[in-house]
Formats: C-alpha cells, sequence, structure tokens
C-alpha cells in the first residue's frame, strides 16, 4: 500500500499517479483505477506513452549530453580548489534498466490500453449500497469502494488464499483523492469531523484484502488539507510506503536561488521493510524533483556551483538600496554638517 500526499494543487502527484497505471498497463497487469473527481476513463486516456529501448537510449542520451553540457559550464564557475572534489550524484542510484520510461508529451495509444483488463469506479455512477452492509459505521462512498475491490479480487483470480489453475496476474490498483470532500469525509473540512475513524476504517479492510491477494494500491490524499495530525498518524501506521510531494508554487521557495533548478521536494516518510515490526526510515533526505518537457525526473538536491554568485549579486543589491535609506536618513539628522562620520 502506497500513500501519497498530494501536492497543494495536485498537478505533480497526479503524475506520479498516472506513472504507476502506466508502468503497469506496459507490464500486462490488470487494473482498477477509482476516483471520485475524475472519470478514470479520461484518467486512462491521458496516461503518458512508454518509450521504446531505442529511443529511451536515444532521450536518456540527450538528456545525459544537456546535463554534461552544464556540467561544462558549470566547471568555469567553480573554484580551482574544488575542482579534484569527488562529484556528487545527481540520481539516487546509478543508471540502470529498471522498469520503464516514459514521454509525458505524448499520450498513451488506445491500442495499449485496450491490450489489458481495466476496471473502472466511478463514485457518482455508483449504486448506493443497500443499509445492511453499513453495520462498520463507515462512509458509504467507502463501503461501495471496498464491495467493488472484494467482488474483482475475487472474481478476477486475485484471490492468492485461493488456488487457481490458470496463470496468475497482478491487479495494480489506484485511488485517486482519498479522503477529500467529493468521497463524503469532512476530515478534510474540520479539525473535529464526524467521523474520525472512517478512513482508517477503510485503510484498514483495503490493507488486509491486499495482505491477501495479488495486487499493489497506490492511493493520493490532500494531506496538507487534513488538520487533524492524529490522523494522519494513523494513516502513515496504516501504509507501506508513505512519501510526500512538496511543490514550489505560490510559495518563498518558488524565487529562492536555491531550488532553481527543481519544481519541488520529495519527503519520503516511511519505506516498507520486511519481517519487522516497525517500517524503514529514509536515510535520504534531500530529494527533489524537476518537470522536464518529456520526462520526471527525482534527484538528489545539491547547491548550483553559481549560488555564491548569486546570493552575492542579490546581497549586493540589498546593500545598495539600504546604503541609499541609511544616507538619507543620516542626511536628515546631520544638518548644517559638511561631513558625515560613521
Amino acid at each position: 500500500l502506497v500513500f501519497t500526499e498530494e501536492d497543494k494543487y495536485g498537478l505533480y502527484s497526479n503524475l506520479l499517479f498516472k506513472y504507476f497505471l502506466a508502468e503497469g498497463i506496459v507490464c500486462g497487469h490488470d487494473l482498477f483505477v477509482a476516483s471520485a473527481k475524475e472519470h478514470p476513463d479520461n484518467i486512462l486516456k491521458e496516461l503518458p506513452a512508454p518509450l521504446l529501448d531505442d529511443t529511451c537510449g536515444k532521450e536518456l542520451g540527450d538528456e545525459a549530453a544537456a546535463v554534461k553540457s552544464e556540467d561544462v559550464q558549470d566547471s568555469m564557475k567553480i573554484a580551482w580548489r574544488y575542482q579534484n572534489l569527488p562529484k556528487m550524484e545527481a540520481s539516487p542510484t546509478p543508471y540502470t534498466k529498471f522498469g520503464h520510461y516514459y514521454d509525458i508529451s505524448k499520450k498513451m495509444s488506445p491500442e495499449l490500453i485496450q491490450s489489458i483488463k481495466w476496471h473502472s469506479f466511478y463514485l457518482h455512477e455508483e449504486p448506493s449500497s443497500p443499509p445492511k452492509m453499513k453495520t462498520c459505521n463507515m462512509n458509504g462512498a467507502y463501503v461501495r469502494l471496498l464491495q467493488s475491490l472484494q467482488r474483482i479480487i475475487s472474481q478476477g483470480g486475485f484471490d492468492g488464499s485461493d488456488p487457481q489453475k490458470k496463470q496468475k496476474n497482478v491487479l495494480r490498483i489506484g485511488i485517486q483523492g482519498l479522503g477529500s470532500p467529493l468521497w463524503g469525509d469532512d476530515i478534510c473540512c474540520s479539525d473535529t469531523p464526524e467521523d474520525v475513524h472512517s478512513l482508517t476504517k477503510f485503510l484498514y479492510v483495503l490493507r488486509g484484502l491486499l495482505r491477501k491477494s495479488l495486487s499493489a494500491c497506490i492511493i493520493t490524499v490532500p494531506a496538507h488539507l487534513i488538520q487533524n495530525k492524529a490522523i494522519m498518524e494513523r494513516v502513515t501506521n496504516l501504509s507501506d510506503m508513505v512519501v510526500g510531494l512538496e511543490s514550489f508554487i505560490g510559495s518563498e521557495r518558488e524565487t529562492n536561488p536555491l531550488y532553481k533548478d527543481y519544481h519541488g521536494l520529495v519527503h519520503v516518510h516511511q519505506i516498507p521493510r520486511l519481517n519487522s515490526l516497525i517500517c524503514d526510515v529514509s536515510d535520504t533526505k534531500d530529494l527533489a524533483f524537476r518537470l522536464k518537457r518529456k520526462l520526471f525526473t527525482i534527484e538528489r538536491l545539491h547547491l548550483p556551483p553559481d549560488l555564491s554568485d548569486t546570493v552575492s549579486r542579490a546581497s549586493k543589491q540589498e546593500l545598495a538600496g539600504s546604503a541609499k535609506l541609511l544616507s538619507s536618513g543620516c542626511a536628515a539628522m546631520a544638518i548644517g554638517k559638511r561631513h558625515l562620520d560613521f
């Protein structure tokens, strides 16, 4: 169970959500897409197009060439005494062929999407559940979603406890905007919601379904709107992996020269660990992401070489402005004197 904290405007978390679904299509997995905001059919139409092996090499070669040219330009700005120091890698791990790469400037072909089985759950089109299924005092939308998931897991042969003769497959589950008012939950609207345990009950039952089935799930939640921190702690404990995206849009970091090459930060709060009572915590705290023309990359955040020049230039301008204010104030106080002694 991968829990993703949405960024403020939901731009980059939605892109990460689509990457997860696109990887499932390329690998031939079955999909289950649930949303209360956007129709799942429209989400699938907006998935990024996969890059073939030769195209991928060309794209990555172009990116590497661009990075190399940037390094050549930056080397001119680095002092000679720092040039012999070991260079820090921008990516968390060196390049290895793992998974697939996608071009976000192009959409996935409809033929590729139709080649796999996919199921959709759009809240506004689902019929209401009978009253006898609401004995657990859970939100009605969550109950309907769990019923639909349980039906697909049992009918599609994804139940790991049920021996099946046919070839096994993996079900990828994507739930968008869980906990928002569109799902009928008020945890984002009030510090004291009416049903404070509705979301945690849903995640508890969902985790039980995932444990006994061949499935993986990603959930996006507008965590920045949830004021009750106790709810977020419970949700974190019920998840296997927790990742948060912090966008620079509308914040002071958007104009900060330190973050000029990036669009936001990636906070890895929790990593799954097998055979352990507690989850692992990442040692890497300085991850940032940036959206290029065709690729969405996550890199280690490091100081640009020309930061000192930028900061010194900005500080010079501030000093010049403060000097003007200081001179005008001193001149007003020093009427009748020819010289000012500081």
